[in-house]
């Protein structure tokens, strides 16, 4: 199993309480025979491997969530302000972050991502303050680009036309990438990435980066090991992190008759085998970390 600072047991856990895991599919990481529980960025910093996603999770309950898995050791919290809860969550770091409290602010890695109504460089700045202040935290170790698209500017999250389809905006993502590197000058954030981008979108960017991506973040589990996108980002020293790690059988675009990972008979098969939870196996390094591969 991964060296980590949660025990495997406590993760089970926290995936039904607290809240959505975040996993970083640090391959080259994954390869090395000493245990591992941070994967290098190339800015320097160190982020830690698991971290707790707070997607879904519902208001009123993602403070306490917050709360507890900074308690029992989660050292990587993944916000959005698309998520609508970064205030709650900037209660819980108010309680539990400083000098004799549960954690040192320098000791936590905190993820957000700039939503798709932000993108017009003008606004990027602004979104990232207002995160910052939901968040009461003076910078961010990492800030996304949620996704490649612009939605219409403004403060509506999904803004639509009559006909329900989405109201796009022709900013061109390269001209967001340029004003996110602002923020890292203006030392608000300490690095800056990219989430649900493809290998062509990401080399777009690459031609016209100053400060490079160090992250990308996408779905990825079994069901889809993203090996390809993987072994590309790996070339341009990005580090990838899988949202999902345990699939998404809730999400809204699901068809009927998808199967459900934790519910694979092979992963079953190999939970009983081993002693573990379907859960635990799909953790291990030979399903994520391994790019995706199956245990023998």
């Amino acid at each position: 199993m991964l060296g980590c600072t949660v025990k495997p047991s406590f993760l089970l856990k926290s995936f039904a309480t607290v809240g959505r895991l975040l996993f970083v599919a640090a391959v080259q990481q994954a390869k090395m025979s000493a245990p591992c529980d941070f994967v290098a960025l190339h800015t320097g910093q160190k982020m830690p491997l698991i971290g707790l996603g707070t997607w879904k999770s519902e208001r009123g309950q993602v403070k306490e969530a917050v709360k507890y898995a900074l308690s029992v050791g989660y050292y990587h919290i993944d916000c959005a302000a698309a998520y609508s809860n970064e205030a709650e969550i900037g209660e819980a770091f108010q309680e539990c972050l400083g000098p004799n409290k549960i954690t040192k602010r320098e000791d936590l890695f905190v993820t957000s991502k700039l939503w798709n109504t932000k993108h017009h460089p003008e606004d990027v700045e602004p979104a990232l303050r207002k995160t910052l202040g939901d968040l009461k935290l003076d910078y961010l170790d990492l800030y996304l680009m949620h996704w490649p698209h612009a939605f219409e500017r403004g403060d509506n999250l999904f803004p639509k036309n009559p006909d329900n389809t989405m109201r796009y905006d022709y900013t061109d993502y390269k001209d967001t990438w340029k004003a996110m590197e602002k923020l890292v000058e203006k030392g608000l954030v300490k690095a800056i990435g990219l989430s649900n981008f493809n290998s062509r979108q990401i080399d777009d960017v690459l031609s016209v980066a100053t400060v490079k991506p160090a992250v990308l973040q996408v779905e990825c589990h079994p069901y889809l090991a993203q090996n390809e996108l993987i072994a590309h980002c790996q070339k341009r020293g990005l580090v990838v992190t899988a949202y999902s790690p345990l699939g998404s059988p809730d999400r809204m675009w699901k068809h009927p008759d998808e199967p459900v990972l934790l519910e694979e008979p092979g992963i079953k098969k190999l939970a009983e085998k081993y002693s573990k939870s379907p859960a635990q196996i799909i953790l291990s390094k030979s399903q994520l970390l391994d790019t995706g591969k199956q245990d023998d």
